[in-house]
Parts: C-alpha cells; sequence; structure tokens
C-alpha cells in the first residue's frame, strides 16, 4: 500500500529551487530539511539559516554560487535547532564571520553539561524514528517540512558560535541591508525573526511553516508555549509583509496570502488551547481530549493547517501535561501497575496467552490495527516467551498499515522504523 495520498501531495512543497523573492533575495528550499536564505549586498552575502548538515550546505552555496560570487559576511541563525545552524562554516569558506542569535540561544552541539544526567540515548533514538533515519526513499517519503532523501554526510557537523547575541529587538545595517531582528518565541524560546522593511520581506524561521504546527514533536521536547506562539503570529501580522520566508517550505507570496496564513496559523493554535482547556475543566483525560479535538470547520481545509508534521491530538496532549503535568486527575492513575504486571494479569483474565494472541489477530484481521497492536503489546510487555514473536509478528504489520494510512509524516516515519526494529529482534 502506497503512503497517505495527500503526505505525497504535500511533498511538492520541497521542490528543489532557488526563489528569487526579490531583485536582491533569495531562499534556497527544498535541497534540505530546511531553507537558506541569501540578502545579496554590493560587497557580500547576509545569510538567514544554514541547513542541517555539510552536504547540504554545499549544494546549496554550489547553486547560489551560480548567481553570485560573493562572500557571506553575516550569518544570522532564527534559532538553535540543529537543522538551521549546522552548515555554517560551509558558508563561510574559511573567513572570519559574523554570525548573530538571540541572546537566550541555546544549542545541545556546543556547552553541553556533561554532569547532568539527560536522556540521551532516548532522545536520538526517537529522533532517528520521528525523521525515519535509516529508512529507504520509498519509505520515508518526506519529514513533514521537508524531503525526506536529503543528503545526510555532515549533519550537525557544520555549526558556528555566534560572535553577536541580541536582546529583544534590534536593528542592525549589513552589507546594504537595513534589518530588524526581534525576538519572537514559537517552536522554540530562542527564537528570531528578520524583518527587510525595504523589500517587505518577513522571514520567520519555524513559527510558520506550510503545515500544523509541531506544538508538540513526538521525538519528545520540553513544553512549547502555545500561548507564546499565538501571540508571536499576531507579532509578525503587525509587520504586514508582502512576502513571508519560511524556514520549512515554500514561501508565501502577497500581503493578502500572508495576512490569512498568519492569521489562520494564530487561531488554530488557540483553537487547540480553548478546546484543551474545556476539555480539562470537564474533567477529561488527555487521551480523550486528543482524540476528539478536531479544528473548525473554518481552518480544517486550509492547505497549511494539514497536520504534515504538527498533529492537533498530539498538541492536546502536550497542552494538558505543559500546564497540569502527567496526572489525568483520575485516582486510580496514582497507583497504576507498571506494564508488565497490568499486561500478566489482563492475559490470566481472557484466559491465557493463546486466547490473547488469537484476540489481536483477529482485530489485525478486521482491520482494527490500533487495536491489534494494544492486544499485541500485552503479550509483548508480559514477556511471555511463547508468544512474543508472534505478537511482534501482528505489531509489525499493525505498525505499516497505520504508518500508510496517517499524513503525519513523524508519525508514519516513526511507524515504520519501530516496525524495522522490531523485525531485528526476532
Amino acid at each position: 500500500m502506497p503512503a497517505h495520498p495527500d503526505l505525497m501531495t504535500h511533498t511538492a512543497q520541497f521542490e528543489r529551487k532557488l526563489h528569487k523573492l526579490s531583485p536582491n533575495v533569495y531562499t534556497a528550499v527544498g535541497f534540505a530539511a530546511s531553507n537558506v536564505h541569501f540578502l545579496v549586498g554590493d560587497t557580500g552575502v547576509v545569510l538567514i539559516d544554514t541547513t542541517e548538515s555539510t552536504q547540504a550546505a554545499e549544494n546549496i552555496l554550489a547553486e547560489f554560487r551560480k548567481l553570485s560570487g560573493l562572500p557571506v559576511t553575516t550569518i544570522i541563525y532564527t534559532h538553535s535547532h540543529r537543522d538551521h545552524i549546522s552548515g555554517a562554516t560551509v558558508f563561510a569558506e574559511g573567513r572570519a564571520v559574523e554570525v548573530i542569535a538571540a541572546d537566550s540561544f541555546a544549542s545541545d552541539l556546543v556547552d553541553v553539561d556533561e554532569s547532568r544526567p539527560a536522556p540521551n540515548a532516548a532522545l536520538m533514538a526517537r529522533t532517528r524514528r520521528q525523521f525515519g533515519i535509516g529508512l529507504g526513499p520509498s519509505e520515508r517519503v518526506s519529514l513533514g517540512i521537508g524531503p525526506g532523501d536529503r543528503p545526510m554526510k555532515g549533519l550537525g557537523a557544520g555549526y558556528l558560535e555566534p560572535t553577536l547575541r541580541i536582546g529583544r529587538t534590534s536593528r542592525l545595517s549589513r552589507e546594504g541591508f537595513d534589518l530588524e531582528l526581534a525576538r519572537a518565541p514559537g517552536e522554540t524560546p530562542d527564537h528570531l525573526v528578520v524583518w527587510l522593511a525595504s523589500d517587505r520581506i518577513l522571514f520567520s524561521g519555524d513559527n510558520f511553516y506550510h503545515a500544523f504546527p509541531n506544538l508538540y514533536a513526538i521525538r519528545g521536547t520540553p513544553y512549547r508555549d502555545f500561548d507564546a506562539w499565538a501571540d508571536t503570529m499576531d507579532q509578525l501580522l503587525a509587520y504586514a509583509p508582502d512576502v513571508l520566508a519560511p524556514g520549512h517550505t515554500q514561501p508565501v507570496v502577497g500581503a493578502e496570502a500572508v495576512r490569512t496564513a498568519l492569521t489562520d496559523y494564530r487561531d488554530a493554535i488557540r483553537h487547540v488551547v480553548s478546546e484543551t482547556v474545556r476539555g480539562m475543566d470537564a474533567g477529561l483525560d488527555p487521551v480523550t481530549i486528543g482524540a476528539n479535538l478536531a479544528l473548525p470547520a473554518a481552518l480544517a481545509d486550509k492547505p497549511y493547517l494539514q497536520p504534515f508534521y504538527g498533529h492537533p491530538g498530539y498538541a492536546a496532549r502536550a497542552y494538558f501535561a505543559g500546564t497540569l503535568g502527567w496526572f489525568d486527575g483520575n485516582p486510580t492513575s496514582l497507583g497504576q501497575l507498571p506494564p508488565a504486571t497490568e499486561a500478566q494479569r489482563m492475559i490470566r483474565l481472557v484466559g491465557g496467552e493463546e486466547a490473547l494472541l488469537k484476540a489481536a489477530q483477529a482485530a489485525l484481521d478486521a482491520d482494527d490495527p490500533q487495536w491489534a497492536m494494544e492486544l499485541a503489546d500485552r503479550l509483548i510487555a508480559a514477556g511471555e516467551d511463547a508468544n512474543r514473536s508472534g505478537a511482534r509478528r501482528i505489531k509489525i504489520a499493525a505498525l505499516r498499515i497505520l504508518a500508510d494510512r496517517t499524513c503525519n509524516a513523524p508519525t508514519r516515519n516513526y511507524y515504520l522504523l519501530a516496525a524495522r526494529e522490531l523485525e531485528d529482534t526476532d
């Protein structure tokens, strides 16, 4: 079965192209997970973001060199995610360049405090699954915000430390461009946006892209401030840009198109907040809230609010945890049995391992892959050797069915890589 058709259509957002936004401004889209923006002055180039690998940066620089041989003299990081800061050395070409970031900029590429415990192995394993690292191009059709077949050589290898850190709003002149750099928290708290008033172009970083915002990343992230992100949309709207150049996906062109997109993005975030709060106040648990949350009709069909990257249900559960914590309010949950103990008791309750395995297979045959997975998980969690292999096979099949039915690229990649990992344990 092929990937979800909407996800396949979404790959048009990653057509490899150097977009000309104005006579001296270009945006490289589709060469990597993230975009790179070039502001070409008389004697040098201001660069906004540098992508995630040295190979991707080399490819982009080679394409740009067909237009200009001017050196990059200033690099601006919109935020600290690796896919925006890891090609800087390539663009510097051995020269000392100015590197600008927010004063709160904090990257996990440098200055990691090894004395403090951190779930690095868990985070890396989940990151590989979310981005499908190790999947073939026919499986990893998309990252949701970038192409699935981007180059990986030199991943995270080309970072340069900022030389200038700025506060809330700074106005700078570089290479003939008068720029406003403003703090604008969203996907990260250290976000900067760059406003080029002369051309009415706004470089928004990851505060907007052509997909539902990733208010929670399944690879695992600290809580992202939903209200701050929505407020930032109002901040971006105040610029009234004619062109929006995001950190991922194609630029949005035309004042009305930009205004509508930013307004809808803001309203979608606020809707998630209000509906989640309504469910919380009604005493609902986060799983139920997330399962039932949907965008209103006026927003649901917007192409830039489809769940290709972020997911409204995941966002609702993250908002619940970020505001009320892990406890769902049910007193039973305070002493919840560990999965292995619960599974062993459930197996006895249903009449033994064979009965549960048969029920899991029946669910799969009845085209109910989620229930098949949940039943199979109990045999896997209980550690019942006699039927664990059969349960894994059912879960692998269910994961692949669900992968092809979702238009959420991180979920698809996670399912497929998890299925492969299960195969490797057999």
